[in-house]
C-alpha cells in the first residue's frame, strides 16, 4: 500500500515536528503551534487526504492509508526521524505511524484522543455517525460544536466556530463519514504496547468522546507515557487553549529530544 501526495506547508528549522489534524479540520488547525515551535523546530502541517487542498481520493479510506500518506511526506522531506503530534484522528495516526515506522519516530504527542472504548462508548460514536448520515453534517454541525467548545468560548470567540465549521461544511460529506469511521473503528489497545517511544497523551476533562478515563487507558498501556488533562474543557483544545498546549509540548519535546 503506498500513500498520496498531500499539500502541506514547512516552516522554521531544527528536529522535525509532523503535526496531524482531526476529522473535518485543516493544516492551519495548527497555526499557533507552528508560530510558538517554529524557532526551534521544523515544524510540517499537512492536509489529510479529502480535506484541504490535499487530493480527494475514493472513499472509503483506512488507518493504514492515512499512516503511509505521513510515511510518503517524511520520505518527501528526507526527514531520517520525526516528532509526530497527532489530535483527534490525528492521534490514532500518529501512533499507529510509530508502529509500523517505529524508526523512524522519536515521539508521539496523543492529544485529545481515544482508546479503550466500552461497547457502550463504541455506540454512541456510531450514533453520531448515523445521526450525520441521516439528518445531514450542516444540521447536525451544531450538537458536535457544542462537543468541541465551552459554551463560554464559543459566545466569546464566534469567529473561530464559524470557522470551524467552514472546514467542516467544505469537507466532502463522504470523506467527512469515512475518516470519521475510520477514528470510530480504530481501537489501539491490543498494540498500544508496542509504541516504545516517549509518549505525551494529553486531553480535557469535559471531552466527551476523548475523556480522562479513555486517557488514562492509553497512558497506562504506553510503555513509556505522560498523562496530562486540562481541567474544565472540552475537545478542541487546539484552539481553546493553545498556549496552556504548546507550554505541555514544548517541554516534552525538550525532554524527548
Amino acid at each position: 500500500m503506498t500513500g498520496i501526495d498531500v499539500a502541506y506547508r514547512t516552516d522554521g528549522s531544527g528536529p522535525p515536528v509532523y503535526m496531524i489534524h482531526g476529522i473535518g479540520s485543516r493544516k492551519e488547525h495548527w497555526n499557533p503551534f507552528v508560530a510558538a515551535l517554529s524557532n526551534r523546530y521544523t515544524c510540517v502541517t499537512y492536509d489529510l487526504r479529502g480535506h484541504g487542498e490535499s487530493p480527494i481520493p475514493p472513499t472509503p479510506y483506512s488507518l493504514e492509508q492515512l499512516v503511509e500518506d505521513l510515511e510518503m511526506l517524511r520520505k518527501h522531506h528526507g526527514h531520517e526521524q520525526i516528532h509526530v503530534i497527532g489530535h483527534s484522528l490525528g492521534g490514532v495516526i500518529g501512533p499507529a505511524y510509530a508502529r509500523a515506522y517505529a524508526d523512524r519516530v522519536l515521539s508521539v504527542g496523543l492529544i485529545s484522543t481515544a482508546a479503550g472504548r466500552t461497547n457502550e462508548d463504541r455506540e454512541i460514536l456510531f450514533g453520531v455517525i448515523d445521526q450525520l448520515r441521516k439528518n445531514g453534517i450542516p444540521e447536525t454541525f451544531g450538537k458536535l460544536a457544542n462537543r468541541w467548545y465551552t459554551d463560554a468560548f464559543m459566545e466569546a470567540h464566534p469567529e473561530v466556530v464559524e470557522t470551524q465549521m467552514h472546514r467542516v461544511l467544505t469537507t466532502p460529506e463522504d470523506v467527512f463519514l469515512s475518516v470519521f469511521e475510520v477514528y470510530a473503528s480504530s481501537e489501539m489497545g491490543p498494540w498500544l504496547h508496542e509504541i516504545k517511544c516517549p509518549c505525551l497523551v494529553l486531553t480535557a476533562e469535559f471531552d466527551g468522546g476523548s475523556n480522562p478515563r479513555l486517557n488514562q487507558f492509553i497512558a497506562d498501556e504506553l510503555p513509556n507515557s505522560e498523562l496530562i488533562i486540562i481541567p474544565d474543557l472540552k475537545h478542541d483544545i487546539l484552539q481553546e487553549a493553545p498556549d496552556l498546549v504548546i507550554e505541555h509540548l514544548r517541554r516534552f519535546l525538550t525532554e524527548s529530544a
